[in-house]
Formats: structure tokens, sequence, C-alpha cells
């Protein structure tokens, strides 16, 4: 293939990669690799070989090598969760939450359909009040109210959340309820089987032999930076999904066990420098029964849909960054140790500990300040088991965004597995040569780590990949609600 334009006359260091990529022979192998990762943002790079042999002769009948790559190396989807990282591979992540949590409403994966009639409910976990914040209140009809400064706010107004007076806003109650929100969702748990226990008058061990209790749930944060928990709440029988409840645990019993149980869940935390404080859930609690077969206002699939949703969100939805402020040299501490066993101050970060300094990172005031009350609790003795500087970019929250009990439903690593199985029949289907099957074959790898991310060339390649993939999907969604085109 000739070639049209000189590299070394593209002043573009992309365009420059991109043309030697395209006048490569193997140029449509480097474009499957990265089609192949939906344009993952941030692939990772592997090197190695692997080997199909014959599990009675040791005959090698599959191998494969990144030597014979155009690149010399595998690339690999990320997999991080989180939107703002990585939209493609995110985009997987929720759509295997979706099915994760559907499974568990209506059956499905290895659960049962019957699963269906088991009392179900949605219920909302609120954060309590550290101080007024400015919100956007609408009547009924939908038309605003006046925040309490006096004005009415818009949607995308940057005050919403934030403080009415800040000097007397309790930041380090509400870091330090963020830092203990996944305990208190542990604490709220152990009060709502208890509730359940007394509501028939059973001791706590006489309930496990009758009843289990389910629940998936997902965090998401609030514009004034405090989390909130949804949770699908279910009632089984003592051996799960498969197995009914009893005929008193009714969706009314479920309601008022939930209720209760976030008024009794309390912990107390004691430190000396912000006094004993009892930490709780908000006057807000919300529980709606879900219906079945889409006869109800909240529907499964409604319910599904809208706990992936957040499943992919992190806390910049508060306004905070979506990376680690911990230099990476020292680990936040600010300093290291040096050959004689004494500690030296860091010299990437001039002994902060911090990436980046708090003052000049790109968020509002609110935000900020929460950062620098989580980093500033962390150093304290009474709070270094929580490492809230690790987490200060999170506003204190240290818990996993989305997580389930062991009996709500499959996992995401069998759905990974079904898809990874899959993905192989499909590719022996293509390949003519492969006739053998799995118990008579052994299976040699190697690989190694290389590194991260794309060339220059290739990374113009992944965004027009992002690009037509995104398209596709606008369009499907367009069919499907508007209809094919007349003409």
């Amino acid at each position: 293939m000739k070639r049209l334009t000189p590299p070394r006359h593209v002043v573009s260091l992309a365009a420059r990669d991109l043309l030697e990529l395209a006048n490569r022979p193997d140029f449509d192998r480097v474009q499957d690799q990265i089609r192949q990762i939906r344009g993952c943002t941030r692939p990772v790079n592997l090197v190695g070989t692997t080997a199909t042999l014959d599990s009675a002769t040791n005959a090698v009948l599959r191998s494969y090598s990144t030597a014979d790559e155009p690149t010399g190396r595998l690339l690999t989807a990320c997999g991080n969760r989180r939107a703002s990282r990585c939209p493609s591979c995110s985009r997987l992540y929720a759509a295997d939450t979706y099915h994760l949590i559907r499974a568990g409403l209506c059956g499905g994966k290895a659960v049962p359909e019957t699963v269906r009639d088991h009392p179900r409910v949605f219920a909302t976990l609120t954060a309590p009040s550290f101080g007024p914040v400015h919100n956007r209140r609408t009547t009924n009809a939908g038309k605003p109210l006046s925040c309490r400064c006096g004005h009415s706010h818009a949607a995308d107004d940057p005050l919403l959340g934030t403080p009415l007076n800040p000097s007397s806003y309790d930041y380090s109650g509400a870091v330090l309820w963020n830092a203990h929100a996944g305990a208190l969702w542990a604490r709220f748990t152990t009060y709502l089987r208890r509730e359940l226990a007394v509501h028939v008058g059973l001791t706590q061990k006489e309930l496990r032999a009758t009843l289990r209790v389910s629940f998936a749930k997902v965090a998401e944060y609030q514009k004034r930076g405090l989390v909130h928990f949804h949770a699908v709440v279910r009632l089984d029988g003592p051996d799960g999904h498969t197995d009914p409840p009893p005929a008193w645990a009714t969706t009314d019993v479920l309601t008022r066990a939930i209720t209760n149980a976030a008024k009794r869940a309390v912990l107390t935390i004691t430190s000396d420098a912000t006094g004993e404080r009892e930490l709780r859930w908000g006057d807000q609690v919300d529980v709606r029964e879900i219906t079945a077969l889409g006869d109800g206002e909240l529907t499964d699939q409604a319910v599904a849909a809208y706990v992936a949703k957040y499943a992919t969100k992190s806390a910049e939805a508060s306004g905070t960054v979506d990376h680690s402020l911990r230099c990476p040299r020292c680990t936040g501490r600010g300093y290291v140790t040096g050959p004689d066993g004494f500690h030296d101050l860091c010299a990437d970060c001039d002994g902060s500990g911090q990436s980046e300094p708090i003052a000049l990172l790109p968020v509002h005031r609110h935000a900020r300040q929460m950062i620098r009350t989580a980093w500033a609790l962390g150093h304290l003795p009474e709070f270094a088991d929580l490492k809230l500087w690790k987490w200060a970019h999170m506003l204190g929250f240290r818990g996993h965004f989305s997580s389930k009990s062991r009996r709500y439903s499959t996992t995401l690593g069998a759905l990974r597995d079904v898809r990874r199985a899959w993905r192989a029949i499909q590719a022996r289907a293509a390949d003519d040569s492969w006739e053998t099957s799995e118990e008579s074959t052994l299976v040699v790898s190697r690989w190694q780590y290389l590194a991260s991310g794309y060339s220059p060339g290739e990374e113009l390649i992944a965004a027009q990949t992002r690009h037509d993939l995104a398209a596709a999907r606008d369009e499907a969604q367009r069919r499907k609600t508007e209809g094919d085109p007349w003409l």
C-alpha cells in the first residue's frame, strides 16, 4: 500500500501514529482489538502466550502469542464500573447489575420465577440533617417554591445542596456519617431481623430457621455530599430465593419492620476532638411495594433499571473529584522511611501527603470543605482505622456502592463466567479447526502486565468506536420509541 502522507510531515503526534497504524497491512486487527473492548478508555495491555494441548499426547492443538499482534500486545477492558472513568465498561457493569437485581425480583439466572410472590419492597434510607442547605422544593403540581434563602433555584443552580450558613454547618458530623454509613446499614439489617422476630414472638435463632431477609442495595450521593441507600428488600424462606416465606411474612409486616428498624439503628462514636456523637438515619424513610408483571406504579423492571443506573455513579455527582488525593509515594502520610529507618519528608508532596493541593482542586467550596474535613479527621488517632485521608475524595464514604446479601440472586462473577463461556463457544463455532472437547484439552497460559492505555493513534480509533456505539444506541432507542422511518 502506497503511503499518501509521509508521517514525519504531520504535526499532530496522534495523527502521525494513526497514519503509521493505517499503513500497516494488519491495520484491521488493530481496529478489531479496540472494537472488541468497545473502545475502553484505559485498557490493560498484556503480553504473553497461551496454548491448548491435547491432555493425552501433549500435542499443541492451538496457540496464541502477542508477538503475532500488530502492536505486540493484547488489549483487555479495564472493567471499571465508574461512568466518569470508562463509559464503555460502566455500561457493561450496569447491564450486569440490572440482570442481577431483576433476577432477584422476577426470576431467571438460576432463580425460580416463584420469587415474584415473595414480599418485596423498595426502601430508601437517607442521611440526617447537619445544617440547612439550599434546596429546590416544588408543589404537587410541579410549581417551584422559594428556598429558605428567599430565592427560587433552578435545577442546575450550583448553590443547591450547599449550606445556608457554612460557618455553622456540621462538616465533621457529615464526614463521619459518610464514613460510618456502611456500618449503620449493617446495624439496620440487624434491627430489621429483630423487628421481624418481635412481630411473631420468636427468638433470633428461631427466626433464622423460618425466614431469611435478602436484599440488594446501591448508594447514591445527594447534592449536599451525603450518601443515601436505595435497597430492594425481600423476605424468603430459610433456604433463600428457592424457598417461600411463612404465611405471616407479608409486605405490610416488612414495611413496618423497615420503618421501625431505621428509627432504632444507632451508632455511637467518641472522639476528644469531636465529642460523642450518635449517628442515625434521617427522618425521610421511604418504603414502597414492588409489584409484579408491570401491574403497579413500581415494577421490578423499573427498580432494576434504577439501581443499575446508580451502580456506575460515584461521588462526582456531588461536585467532588473522582480520584484519590493521596500522594502515591508516601500514600498520604507526608513522609517516607529513609535507609536509616528515620522518617524523611516526602519530596513529591512536600510533606502534605496530597497528590495535589486541596486548595487548588476544581470543586466548589462545600465539597472542598468536606474534603478538607475528611483529610483532617483522618489524621486523628481515634479515627486512624477509618483511613479518611484515603477516602477524602469520596467525602468520607468508604463502603461499596452496590452490594447484596448472599442469597438474593446470582452474582456478578457468575454473569461474567456465562458471558466468557458464550464468547468461547462463539469463537469455536467460527473456527473450523476446533474439533476437540474441553474435557480432552489442557490450556497453558503465561501473561504479564505491560501497561495501561492506548498509543496516541489508537486513542483516536477508540474515541471513534465509542462515538459509533453511542450513535447506534441512540438510533436503536429512536426506533424503539418512534418506529422505523417511513422513507
